[in-house]
C-alpha cells in the first residue's frame, strides 16, 4: 500500500466533518423554534421573554462569525473547529439541564458563540 490513499481518506473525513457541524447547527436552530412552546411552559416564560432563546443563540453567532477567521489564523482552522463542536456539545448539554430562562438564554449565548466555528465556513 501506498500513501496515495492516506490524503483521500483524509479528504473524506474531512469533508464529512464539515457536514457533520453544518448539519448539526441547522438542526439546532431548527429544534429551537420547534421546542418553543415547550421551553416556555416549562421555565414560566411570557412571550416576549422566551423570544430571547432564539435572539441570543443569533446574535453570539453574529458576533463570533467574524472572529473565527482570525482565531483559525492565530490558533489553527483545526483546533478551532475541534474545540468549537466540543463547546457546542457541552452548551446543548447545559441546555437540556437548564432550569431556569436566564440559564437557557446564557447556555444558548455559548451555542452561538462555538456555533459560529464550527460550520463550513471556517475550513
Amino acid at each position: 500500500m501506498t500513501g496515495g490513499h492516506r490524503p483521500v481518506l483524509r479528504r473524506e473525513l474531512i469533508t464529512v466533518s464539515i457536514m457533520l457541524g453544518t448539519i448539526m447547527q441547522a438542526l439546532d436552530t431548527t429544534i429551537a423554534n420547534v421546542a418553543l412552546p415547550h421551553i416556555q411552559g416549562s421555565v414560566s416564560a411570557a412571550a416576549d421573554q422566551i423570544t430571547w432563546v432564539l435572539t441570543s443563540y443569533i446574535v453570539a453567532a453574529a458576533i463570533a462569525t467574524p472572529l473565527t477567521g482570525w482565531l483559525a489564523g492565530r490558533y489553527g482552522r483545526k483546533r478551532v473547529f475541534l474545540v468549537s463542536v466540543a463547546g457546542f456539545t457541552v452548551a446543548s448539554a447545559l441546555c437540556g439541564m437548564a432550569g431556569s430562562l436566564t440559564e437557557i438564554v446564557l447556555y444558548r449565548l455559548a451555542q452561538g458563540l462555538c456555533g459560529a466555528g464550527r460550520d463550513g465556513r471556517l475550513l
